[in-house]
This record gives C-alpha cells, structure tokens and sequence, in this order.
C-alpha cells in the first residue's frame, strides 16, 4: 500500500522499449487515407517551392543582364502560383491534421478510461486517484502536438530534405558537402542528450503526477480542512509540490531548447564558410562554375536544408517527451484486470438464493491473511447478518461474494455454481450491493436512484423511495425528483445521501441484497420505519447485512460474529444472547452504553 502517496514518484514497472511506439502506430492506421492525403498536399507544395530558388538564379544569371523582363513577369506568375498553392495546401493540412490527432487522443483516452472501468478494487487501493486521472487528462493530452503535427511534418521534411539535397547537388557537389560537415556533429550531440532528455521528463511526470494526486486529494477533503484549520499547512505542502514540478519542468524544457541552438549554430557556422569558399571561388573567375546567381540559390537552399533538420530535431524531442507519457499510459493499459471472466465462463442462471462460502482464505496484501479458513452455507430467502470489530473482515466477505476481489483459496458458489467460472456481468446484475460509502453521482435524485436499473419507470422509482423512506425528504427539496445534486452528494445529508443509495439497491430489484452498514447515518426514528418497509423487501431474498448497530439485525434468521478474519459465533439473536459470548458482550456494551 506504500503507493498510494502523493509525494512518492512512481516507478515504471515495464521500460520503455521500440513495440510501444508500434502500438502508438495501430490508433494511426484507421486515419491512413487522411494522413496520406495530407502528405501528397505538403510533398506536392514542397516540390513545387523548390523551383523559387531556381527561378531566382535564372533571374539573376540570364534575365536581368538580358533585360528579359516577359521573362521575368512569367516567373514572378509562376511563383505566386506556387505560393498560393502552398497555402491553400497548408490550410488543409492544418485542418485534418488537427481533426486526426484529436480522433487518435480520443481512441487512447475511451480505451485507457475503459480498461479503467475493468480494474479491480485492489488497483484503486493502492493509488491516488489523482495519479489515475491525470493519466487519461493530461498525459493523452500532451501527445496531442505530437499526433496532430509532428509525423506528418517530420515525414514532409524527411521529403524536403531529399528534394533539397538534390537540387544542391545538382548546383555543387563540393558547397554541398561543405554543407553536410556540420551533420555528423549534430548527431553526437544528439546522443549526448538523449539518456539525459528522456530522464528529465520522467522526473517531470512525476512531479506533475504527485501535484494532481495531492490536488485531488485536499478537494475531497476541504470540509476537514477547514474544520481542523489547515489552510496554511496545506498551502505550504502544495507550494513544495509544485515548486518541485516547476523545477523539474524547467530541467526537462532546458534540455529541449538546448537542440534548436545547436542546430542554429551549426547552420551558421557552415553557411558562412560556405558563402567564403563561394565567393572565393566566383573571385578566380567563376571556379567550379559558381556563379553570382548560383551562390545565392545554393544559399537560400542551405537555409532549406536546415529547416527540415530542425524540424526533424524538434520532433526528436517531442518523442523523447511523448515517451515519458507513453510509458505511464500503456502502463496503465497494461495493467492486468485480476478479477474478470475466466476464457470458459459462462452466463449465471437466475440466481435463487444459495450461498456457500468453503474454505476461503483471502488478504489484501502477502502474508497478511485477512479471511482464514472461512466456511458457511446460506439458504435461499434467508438474512445474514455479520457483526463484529472493525477490520475483522465482515465488508470482505460480502465484497468477495460481488467477486469484487478474488479468493486467494477456496471457492465461493451461488446455487451450488462457482462465482469465479461465471460472467462478471451476469453475477452483478442480480445482485443489489449498497455500501458504506454513499456515493452520489452529479445528475437528478432520479437518476441517481435509476443508476442501477436504467429501464425502471418513475412510478418504480418512486415506489423504491418510499420503501425506504427517501420520498418525503425527496419532494421537500425545489424540484423534488428532477432536482440536481452535486458530485458525491455534497447539497445532501449522509443520511440523505444513504437513503437515496439504499433506493437504488432496491431498484435493482436483486436476487441477493448486501446493505453494508446501511443505516449507520439514520436517525432512529426513521430506522423505525425503514425497517418495516424492509421487513417486505427482505421476505423470500437472500440479504447480507452488515451493522454495529445491533438494533438492526435482530430479527435476522443468522447472526455471525466475525473476528480476526474467523466466524467465532454463530445464531439468532436470542440464541447468542443465552451463549453469551463474543455477540453477547457486543450487544450487552451497546445496551449498557444506552
């Protein structure tokens, strides 16, 4: 459990390596055509613009000394043309590049989000939630420049290059090898940063990961805060945080920008010898038939040819940025879904009611045995009820019934069917689970209630709410049903919130009902009347029922007491009172403390 800390770096369990960058390839394959078009238009434009710096020689070489101005007018024609030509092509470019990207960061985020929905409890318990989201937000979001613009420039100036090199090559073999010295240079810089790029926006990663986390985290628990006045301390504890992600931003952008003044540098550097040995040799009279015209289209394609390396550079650099995103992504993706259908599942039937526990042994981290040897049978329409301390195992056992986790031995089996040989979606769908956490989705108290059955009528719903006394509060508040609720239910009571879960459980109209400490947040008065409009809910269902409030399971068929992951006791109510053992001393310490 020591990951789940805002201020832990995560590490990565699964390097970095080549397949992921083909696995960035298979979202690119759907959007082929587009991006092919695309190419044409740039590789098309690219080509065409090539030609300026030629008709700028013959200008300067053969029409103006001519006096040919015709001549001169057709190609200033021409070149408009082929400018306008290019930016019509740009705008395209601009246009669909952007809508593919978006197509692609769309694919990531729906099935990195949908591989979320599958993971287990034991994935969330041991992370900040903060940490999960800024995975699908702002990791997917940072390779957008990259998936919209990058490849398809890189590709283009890949191109450019190539139609550059010939057209020097064509003017001057030995200005163009001047030209390329500079190259090999360029490329052990590049290695040199590559180890130190990719660590730094790693770091960086990390740093923004544990800000989100730790965002995230004083959000959910403002109301604490400021009931315990800990503004001040939690403001000093977000400014370290982010102090610690600004400093490794600016590291990891320092190295990024250290690329572009090296190209610079390099290009100056061979462009002015080559305007040296250029002149020089115009000087001897022409040598090497370099000419005036000439110089000055070899040096506009030399300020080309450049273009395209930095271009190029800074895709490097995006990559390098992109993977340190990647990794944390197809992590998660990766992130094997332990509680799900086995190959040869099968469809549960309609469930009736049995349940048998048989030897199940589970824990939640190795060597921590948290259920040991647990074995019982439950018959159909009967109501269990489990007591005992906190943390003896009573929410496991139910969460294990929902297959919530996986047994670690054992079997646990519903009509003599074993739970884990079925479809997850078949077993939950009749089962109505309402836990210790009340969560409240934003949205109407109608459809909070319907969540769980979405084809249940308004009459069903408001049925269900009154079974469990929500009604009356319901139709106090402005809109009655149709009034909005905030995320988690804030503008709402917790025992508020509790009725409206409870409704929803019922609505679900389940086989199996599990109420995890369903009335802890009820005022008795209305636990008065809640349970007799259970006492018809429960007839004829198997239910579950959790509670240190014994006052609430008495008339259950069975009570268990649970202690150190082991049912120590087992009886009605009045059968365990005249024991008087584990369960008679918990009931007797509520009796007397009344």
């Amino acid at each position: 459990m020591a990951r789940n800390r805002y201020d832990l770096d995560e590490v990565l369990e699964d390097k970095f390596d080549i397949n992921q960058l083909k696995r960035l390839g298979e979202y690119i394959k759907p959007n082929m055509r587009t991006m092919v078009l695309v190419l044409f238009l740039m590789m098309s434009s690219s080509a065409l613009t090539m030609f300026i710096p030629k008709f700028l020689q013959l200008e300067m070489d053969e029409y103006i000394p001519d006096g040919n101005v015709q001549g001169i007018v057709r190609l200033t024609v021409l070149a408009a043309l082929i400018v306008l030509y290019a930016v019509i092509s740009l705008r395209i470019k601009v246009k669909l590049t952007t809508r593919v990207g978006q197509n692609i960061i769309h694919q990531i985020r729906e099935d990195l989000f949908s591989h979320l929905q599958e993971l287990p409890f034991s994935y969330y318990d041991e992370r900040p939630h903060g940490k999960i989201q800024v995975r699908v937000v702002n990791y997917v979001n940072n390779l957008s420049d990259l998936l919209s613009n990058g490849i398809l420039n890189t590709v283009t100036d890949l191109c450019n290059l190539v139609f550059i090199l010939i057209f020097m090559l064509s003017m001057s073999v030995k200005l163009t090898l001047i030209c390329m010295c500079g190259l090999p240079v360029l490329a052990a810089y590049v290695v040199f940063l590559k180890k130190k790029q990719r660590k730094a926006w790693q770091i960086q990663s990390n740093k923004q990961s544990n800000l989100n986390a730790y965002i995230a985290e004083s959000i959910n628990g403002i109301r604490v805060t400021q009931a315990f006045v800990r503004e001040k301390e939690n403001t000093g504890i977000f400014n370290r945080l982010s102090m610690s992600y600004q400093k490794a931003w600016m590291r990891a952008v320092m190295f990024n920008f250290a690329m572009g003044p090296m190209v610079d540098l390099i290009s100056t550097v061979t462009t002015a010898f080559i305007y040296v040995v250029g002149v020089s040799y115009i000087m001897d009279g022409g040598l090497y038939g370099v000419s005036t015209g000439k110089l000055i289209a070899f040096t506009a394609y030399i300020s080309r040819f450049w273009q395209p390396i930095n271009t190029i550079a800074n895709f490097y650099n995006s990559v390098l940025t992109a993977i340190s995103y990647l990794e944390r992504i197809f992590e998660t993706i990766d992130e094997p879904v332990e509680v799900k259908d086995a190959p040869d599942a099968t469809e549960m039937p309609e469930i009736k009611g049995d349940v048998s526990f048989s030897h199940v042994n589970f824990s939640y981290e190795d060597d921590v045995p948290v259920l040991k040897n647990v074995s019982f049978d439950v018959k159909q329409g009967e109501t269990i009820a489990f007591v005992g301390p906190t943390g003896a195992g009573k929410t496991t056992i139910v969460n294990l019934l929902s297959r919530f986790y996986n047994v670690d031995e054992g079997t646990v089996s519903i009509d003599g069917i074993d739970i884990s040989k079925v479809k997850l979606r078949s077993l939950r769908s009749q089962m109505g689970v309402m836990m210790q956490d009340s969560f409240i989705f934003s949205g109407s108290i109608m459809d909070n209630i319907r969540y769980g059955n979405k084809t249940a009528t308004d009459e069903e719903v408001i049925r269900a709410a009154k079974t469990v006394c929500a009604h009356d509060f319901i139709m106090q508040m402005e809109e009655g049903y149709d009034t909005q609720v905030n995320e988690r239910g804030s503008r709402l009571s917790v025992g508020q919130r509790q009725l409206i879960s409870f409704a929803r459980a019922l609505l679900a109209d389940p086989a199996i009902l599990i109420l995890d400490e369903a009335t802890s947040s009820i005022d008795t008065e209305t636990e008065i009347v809640l349970q007799e409009g259970l006492s018809h809910l429960l007839e004829g269902r198997t239910s579950f029922i959790i509670a240190h409030r014994l006052s609430t399971i008495k008339n259950a068929d069975r009570i268990m007491y649970v202690n150190d992951g082991d049912i120590l006791e087992c009886g009605s109510h009045d059968e365990l009172l005249k024991s008087k053992g584990h369960y008679y001393q918990l009931y007797m310490s509520q009796y007397e403390a009344v």
